[in-house]
């Protein structure tokens, strides 16, 4: 017998080599057709897999984003098996899982899909999911598995072999389609009920542009047909909120082939979003006692060899440059840089902590299948802050990054977030992480502890720390419900050792300063494309880049229309005056397309009055009021900082 553990503490005992599956069954048959997958201690298992030790145990469903990832893994090979039905021949890279349903990467020679071949696949899935095939796994050795894929002529499995270790291979099959595979796999097929097939694309083999291009079939799949409807919505409002889309019609950012991919050059309205994030970041972090620094773009190899991000980085580095002999690389992290302004002075006790701030322009080599308009970028411009601290200010400090955080999410209406705890991997230690297995435990505690006593919501993920300690990625939604990682708060025990970096203890010893990395409002990039997508481009007046239009009704109205104007630019108000011989009508179509927050129309009975009629962006008339009036209203809403249009 083996005793099984469940996540409340209750133990139970099983015969050897009973499933999760089997487990389920025992409580409910309900709870057994809910099953997906199940963590085998911490390890997501197929549900039917055999377990033979004393194990903890939770039963995935679809309620666990687990059981969700395995549910659109397995429905990647329930695509691929209705890929290979109707073109025979088709070769497979990857099918992975994503935030979103999967995609599966595969070579159909010089066949190009298109939209009815989506549709013909669709209902050939469909009649798959129906026979309720097991997903069957198979370990194999390394030597029968490579025959194989030899005989099959398959250079794309052959070359995933290379790295896999004997002992460790797998393969999966449902139905007539085999693949190898790590898994792990729902029970069965019958458990996809509704099905869609979402788009094609080309995807680079291994994301190299110099490899051949494959085809990239993206779908989802859900439990019941109610939610691939709501899905299906969502998807619909998020293509209207597209922050490729919105800031192209914007005037926000352009791409340029002369320039170079994931390079993006800021038009003048997105100059202007960028300044204002800039301003909000600048008086908060003066508030909060932060001394502002500028570093170079470029630095000398040894600097990062020196902070440890070569060789850990490198992949992620654009390569070096030579000068005299001398290696010199574009800059990666703002840290090494400010980790050498702290070294500048000698420091002691009294001058802690201390907070280096810089909106710093870093630049990482992305693969060119990851970039993504402004969220996968090559050039970002990042919101970071180096916090130089004692063990006993740590807790406080922490604590203060946290609630700027807080700060921020209100006056941009976030109102769904999460902070991600992510911890090192004791078992790559030397490899992905510093091997300080001590330091780890302490300074994940010390983590761990602060989120606790602030009761700020938090998760914890095991092997997603930073090489030089934990980290806590701040997970945020849009008002669509999409997720994206806004920012980070790090917890470094390596860096001040690796430069030297020490300070003056009270009893005038020395001490190495514990280092806190932060970037609460992470890059311009990210960040102004999740602004895009959460306002669908209607931006609070204080971030619009232009925050009135006056419409005079025509031109013997541009005397006083022209007064208003400089009334406002007094003021500090973006403004603008559309002069064009056009009909009333036109211009507030035009106007309200273009988002701008606040029309003024301007005729005889306003120019009369020395008054203004008001229309809000999306809400029509908003009355008349004084010049006075208005002047002052808008003022005290931009300088408030209100997070929608009211």
């Amino acid at each position: 017998m083996i005793n099984i553990t469940f996540p409340d503490g209750a133990v139970r005992q099983f015969e050897a080599g009973v499933s999760a599956l089997d487990i389920a069954k025992s409580i409910s048959e309900g709870l057994a057709r809910k099953v997906l997958a199940a963590s085998v201690n911490g390890e997501v298992w197929d549900a039917t897999r055999p377990i033979y030790t004393d194990t903890s145990l939770k039963l995935l469903t679809w309620d666990d984003t687990d059981g969700k990832s395995t549910f659109w893994h397995s429905s990647a090979h329930l695509m691929a098996e209705a890929v290979e039905s109707l073109f025979p021949g088709v070769k497979f890279w990857v099918g992975p899982a994503i935030d979103k349903g999967f995609y599966y990467d595969m070579d159909l020679g010089d066949r190009k899909l298109t939209e009815e071949d989506l549709a013909a696949l669709e209902k050939k899935m469909n009649e798959l999911a129906k026979q309720n095939n097991a997903y069957v796994r198979k370990e194999m050795p390394k030597a029968e598995a490579v025959k194989y894929f030899e005989e099959k002529g398959d250079e794309y499995k052959l070359d995933l072999l290379q790295n896999l270790q004997d002992g460790s291979i797998t393969f999966y099959t449902q139905g007539h389609f085999t693949d190898l595979c790590r898994g792990p796999h729902i029970p069965g097929t019958g458990a996809i009920k509704a099905i869609k097939l979402t788009s094609i694309a080309g995807a680079y083999w291994k994301g190299d542009e110099k490899n051949k291009q494959l085809t990239r079939i993206y779908g989802v799949t859900f439990p019941n047909q109610k939610e691939l409807d709501e899905y299906l919505a969502m998807l619909e409002e998020a293509k209207k909120r597209d922050h490729r889309k919105l800031g192209k019609e914007l005037g926000i950012f352009t791409m340029d082939d002369d320039i170079g991919q994931g390079l993006p050059l800021w038009m003048p309205n997105g100059t202007v979003i960028i300044e204002e994030l800039e301003k909000l970041a600048k008086e908060t972090e003066e508030e909060a006692g932060y001394k502002r620094v500028v570093t170079p773009h470029i630095a000398k190899e040894n600097l990062y060899l020196t902070s440890g991000h070569l060789p850990y980085y490198a992949d992620s580095m654009f390569p070096p440059m030579e000068l005299d002999n001398t290696k010199y690389y574009l800059k990666a992290m703002n840290c090494p840089h400010h980790h050498k302004i702290f070294s500048a002075e000698p420091k002691s006790y009294k001058d802690l902590p201390l907070r280096l701030a810089e909106y710093g322009t870093c630049y990482r080599y992305e693969q060119s299948g990851e970039l993504f308009g402004l969220m996968r970028v090559r050039c970002l411009h990042m919101n970071d802050a180096h916090i130089y601290c004692t063990k006993e200010q740590f807790a406080q400090e922490f604590r203060a990054v946290n609630d700027m955080y807080l700060k921020y999410f209100k006056i941009f209406g976030i109102d769904k977030y999460v902070m991600r705890l992510s911890l090192h991997d004791p078992a790559k230690l030397g490899q992905k992480y510093i091997n300080e297995p001590e330091l780890w435990l302490q300074t994940e505690q010390m983590v761990r502890e602060v989120l606790i006593e602030t009761g700020t919501p938090f998760v914890e993920v095991a092997g997603e720390g930073a090489f030089y300690g934990p980290k806590i990625d701040v997970q945020i939604w849009s008002v669509i419900g999409r997720e994206f990682t806004l920012a980070t708060n790090q917890v470094d025990f390596a860096q001040g050792r690796r430069f030297n970096l020490e300070y003056t203890t009270s009893d005038n010893g020395t001490d190495v300063p514990l280092i806190i990395h932060r970037a609460p409002l992470g890059t311009h990039e990210r960040f102004i494309g999740f602004l895009l997508e959460q306002y669908a481009g209607k931006f609070p007046v204080w971030l619009s880049p232009l925050q009135v239009k006056i419409l005079p009704i025509s031109d013997k109205f541009m005397g006083y229309a022209e007064e208003v104007k400089q009334a406002l630019r007094k003021a500090k108000v973006r403004v603008d005056i559309d002069d064009r011989n056009e009909k009333i009508g036109k211009k507030i179509r035009e106007a309200e397309l273009s988002r701008v927050p606040y029309m003024l129309v301007i005729g005889e009975k306003e120019m009369n009055d020395r008054a203004l009629s008001v229309r809000r962006q999306g809400k029509g008339d908003a009355g008349t009021v004084s010049l006075e009036a208005f002047v002052s209203q808008i003022k005290e809403e931009i300088e408030e900082r209100r997070a929608t249009q009211d």
